[in-house]
């Protein structure tokens, strides 16, 4: 990203219009998910956690949102995510965001809501350090959870993050029990430590929040798992996987790379 922040630059002013209409529609999203209903029914489901025994947390890091200037589901998740920084008191400037799709006019308006961007594509590995953190990934890669449940595999660590999501449960279901074991242990592993709550069903956002729910990790469940659960530490390849859904540090790099090479 570095290599492109003067381009960028220059883009994202000459569109400042469009990207005055980009907040206009996403005020508009935040209107709709509260006046359907839909946000006042979530939550519960988002204050969840918290009278479980989660730590609050202190900032937020969103991956794979998507592009909102021209998806509307995206702009909904996208403010989703602002009411419900709002509702657990984060402040913006402590939600950092990362999606390798994000044009220049989105990050400028990203800048504007006072959000912040990731550098570079972490592929999920996000440490939590000492801070409860929430992370906010709907509809991302089964891969990109497992690497970040890898990043912060002990239970102290654990037990400080919120993932909201698409449901772990689900992706027990319907993976087959070898596959799911093979290629996502950690998620695997974490589900008899997970407490999970689904967001409600509505028929307005069926495409937009479907299979979403809230996931915490209770230290005294964690502390319940067995000791070969923390034992096992190696970090994911996914070379035997065959439908791999993220976008690869490497693979942003080699889409870059010819430009980068032009005169």
């Amino acid at each position: 990203m570095a290599a492109t922040g003067g381009r960028r630059r220059r883009r994202g002013r000459a569109g400042a219009g469009e990207g005055g209409a980009v907040l206009r529609r996403l005020r508009e999203a935040r209107d709709d998910l509260l006046s359907s209903g839909f946000w006042a029914a979530s939550a519960g489901a988002v204050r969840a956690p918290l009278g479980g025994g989660a730590e609050p947390p202190a900032r937020c890091v969103c991956y794979g949102l998507g592009r909102f200037s021209g998806c509307a589901a995206a702009r909904l998740q996208l403010a989703f995510l602002l009411l419900l920084l709002e509702e657990l008191r984060v402040p913006p400037g402590r939600c950092s965001l990362f999606d390798p799709a994000f044009s220049a006019q989105e990050e400028a308006a990203l800048g504007e809501l006072g959000l912040r961007l990731l550098p570079e594509n972490e592929e999920g590995k996000h440490g939590v350090g000492g801070s409860g953190t929430l992370f906010y990934m709907v509809h991302c890669g089964k891969a990109l959870y497992n690497n970040l449940l890898w990043r912060n595999w002990s239970a102290g660590t654990l037990s400080r993050m919120v993932i909201i999501g698409n449901s772990f449960r689900g992706m027990e279901e319907r993976l087959l029990s070898r596959i799911f074991e093979r290629d996502y242990p950690y998620i695997a592993k974490v589900l008899k430590g997970t407490e999970e709550v689904a967001l409600p069903a509505h028929p307005r956002y069926l495409d937009t929040f479907n299979d979403t729910s809230v996931h915490w990790f209770p230290l005294q469940k964690l502390k319940e798992l067995s000791p070969e659960v923390w034992d096992f530490t190696e970090e994911p390849t996914y070379q035997d996987c065959d439908d791999l859904e993220i976008i690869r540090r490497e693979d942003r790099a080699e889409r870059r790379s010819p430009a980068a090479a032009e005169p």
